[in-house]
C-alpha cells in the first residue's frame, strides 16, 4: 500500500509545480487599506489583460505555467466559473479581479488540462463593496475581439466606449487580442430589466472562424442567494451583434 501511495503523493506535488499562483494566496486576509482598481486603461487595438503598475495583490491574479502549451490558453476558475485564459511567452499570466468579502476560490489549469493549482481564501474586509451583479464574457479563439455591451433599466450602457455607467457599474476592460475575459460589475444595481449583447467586433485575417462566446451572469455572488446562469452563443460573422440574455434584477 505504501509503495503505491508514495508515487501518487509525488505526482500531486509536481502537478502543483507545474502551475504557481502568487497571487491571491491561500487562508484568511483583510483587504482594508488596499489599493485596487477595478477599471484600467487598455490601447487598442492590441489590449491583452494584464494588471497595471501599483496594484494591490488582493485584487489581481498571477502566477506562471511551467508547460504552457504554445498557442492555447489556460483556464481560469473563479468561484465556479470556467473561462479561457491568455498565458504570455513566458509561462506567466496576470489580470485584475475584483473579489468580494467573504470565501472565494481561484483555480488555474494547464494549457492541456493535466495539471491545475488553486487557491481558496476567505476576505474578512466587513466594509468592502459587494458585487451584486457580475457579466462574465470569454471567447473560445485567440486574435478576435468580441465586445460586452450591458444596459441598465436607468439606460445606462457600459461597452468598450464607456466602460462606467452613472450608476456605478463597470467595465474592468475592453479585450482586443482573444479569449478575454471581459468583466461587468455593479454593487448598487439598479431594479429592472436588463440587456446583455455581445458585438463580434473583428478576427483579423481569420474572417471565417467560428467563435464560441460564453456568458456568466452571477447575482449577489458570496451570499446564500447567490444565482449563476451560463450561457453560449454562437458566434459567425465579424460585425454580428447577439442579444444573449435579458432578464430582470433582483
Amino acid at each position: 500500500m505504501k509503495i503505491l501511495l508514495i508515487p501518487a503523493l509525488l505526482l500531486s506535488t509536481a502537478a502543483l509545480a507545474q502551475v504557481k499562483i502568487d497571487s491571491p494566496n491561500s487562508g484568511w486576509r483583510n483587504s482594508r487599506g488596499a489599493q485596487e482598481a477595478y477599471t484600467q486603461d487598455v490601447n487598442y487595438p492590441a489590449a491583452s489583460v494584464s494588471v497595471q503598475e501599483g496594484q494591490s495583490p488582493t485584487a489581481e491574479i498571477r502566477g506562471r505555467i511551467a508547460a504552457r502549451g504554445k498557442g492555447k490558453p489556460a483556464t481560469l476558475v473563479v468561484n465556479g466559473v470556467a473561462m479561457p485564459m491568455a498565458v504570455r511567452e513566458d509561462g506567466s499570466f496576470a489580470r485584475p479581479y475584483a473579489f468580494g468579502r467573504g470565501s472565494n476560490s481561484v483555480e488555474v489549469r494547464s494549457p492541456d488540462g493535466k495539471t491545475r493549482n488553486r487557491s481558496q481564501f476567505l476576505d474578512a474586509n466587513a466594509g468592502k463593496t459587494q458585487s451584486r451583479l457580475r457579466v462574465v464574457l470569454s471567447w473560445d479563439s485567440d486574435g478576435t475581439d468580441v465586445d460586452l455591451h450591458v444596459v441598465a433599466p436607468d439606460g445606462g450602457h457600459a461597452w468598450f466606449g464607456g466602460r462606467v455607467m452613472p450608476n456605478g457599474g463597470a467595465l474592468d476592460v475592453d479585450v482586443t487580442t482573444g479569449y478575454g475575459p471581459e468583466i461587468f460589475s455593479s454593487a448598487a444595481p439598479p431594479k429592472g430589466n436588463y440587456h446583455v449583447y455581445v458585438n463580434y467586433y473583428g478576427a483579423g485575417q481569420e474572417t471565417g472562424i467560428l467563435t464560441v462566446a460564453q456568458v456568466a451572469i452571477i447575482t449577489n455572488e458570496n451570499s446564500p442567494n447567490e444565482r449563476q446562469e451560463v450561457i453560449r452563443v454562437p458566434l459567425r460573422a465579424p460585425g454580428e451583434l447577439t442579444l444573449v440574455k435579458s432578464f430582470v434584477y433582483p
